[in-house]
């Protein structure tokens, strides 16, 4: 089987549409199997992503040369760590801006990486003409849609709208009642410690609750990687 390293680009141009907490959930995915993991969090100023993580997540500014040199260089290294990016509203337009301009997408083929987008959706037009204008810039890039439902609910026809996403496949990530959603704003709740030994002052209704959500976005998780796997595998070609 190939060598091959994922590098997972969480995007959306729109604010508060789950970016980041999907963005946790996966890095949170991979340290739970214990598997090597190495993120990115371009928002310089509150970098949420970054504080749940600081031993495994680098804050960089993609705005600047020296955190494109850093982020970029480092995303074309294929050492079989998934890599992951959360772009930041505000970075969204410059970050692909300079994928287009060094070619990023074409390089990281020649050193067999794989850049994967997980484009957050929303109910707007807008969102959607922004997944369009990538699939168009880069047709061959694979695209997976994201619904978070409860930071971005789609109205009572959710999958007409994530039906017209250029995507292979979609993840779904629950929404969460009020009392379950404010632990997750605890910066020092770690979801892989959690699962290996909840808190003993938590409520048992919120330690049930919390590991339904987070295991039912892990087994997607799951399911996808397999697949890549098989796709990669030469003896199923």
């Amino acid at each position: 089987m190939e060598r091959r390293t994922f590098v997972f680009i969480v995007c959306s141009p729109h604010a508060r549409v789950g970016v980041s907490t999907t963005a946790r959930l996966l890095t949170d995915f991979y340290l739970s199997r214990r598997r090597p993991v190495e993120g990115f969090d371009t928002d310089p100023h509150e970098p949420d992503y970054g504080a749940w993580f600081p031993d495994h997540v680098r804050v960089v500014d993609a705005a600047a040369i020296t955190g494109q040199i850093s982020l970029f260089d480092r995303l074309l290294v294929n050492d079989e760590t998934p890599k992951i990016v959360d772009i930041w509203h505000r970075s969204y337009e410059r970050f692909f801006a300079t994928v287009r301009d060094i070619g990023f997408f074409e390089e990281a083929r020649r050193h067999a990486v794989e850049p994967i987008i997980l484009f957050q959706a929303d109910a707007t037009q807008g969102a959607l003409a922004s997944a369009l204008a990538l699939n168009a810039a880069w047709p061959d890039l694979a695209m997976v849609v994201v619904h978070n439902e409860g930071a971005a609910p789609l109205g009572e026809q959710p999958h007409d709208i994530l039906h017209r996403y250029p995507a292979r496949g979609k993840f779904v990530i629950a929404p969460l009642d009020g009392p379950v959603a404010k632990l997750l704003t605890n910066p020092s709740l770690s979801l892989t410690r959690f699962l290996l030994a909840p808190p003993s002052d938590m409520s048992i209704v919120l330690r049930a609750a919390l590991r339904h959500w987070i295991l039912q976005s892990f087994t997607q998780f799951q399911s996808f990687e397999l697949r890549l796997e098989l796709e990669a595998s030469k003896y199923l070609r």
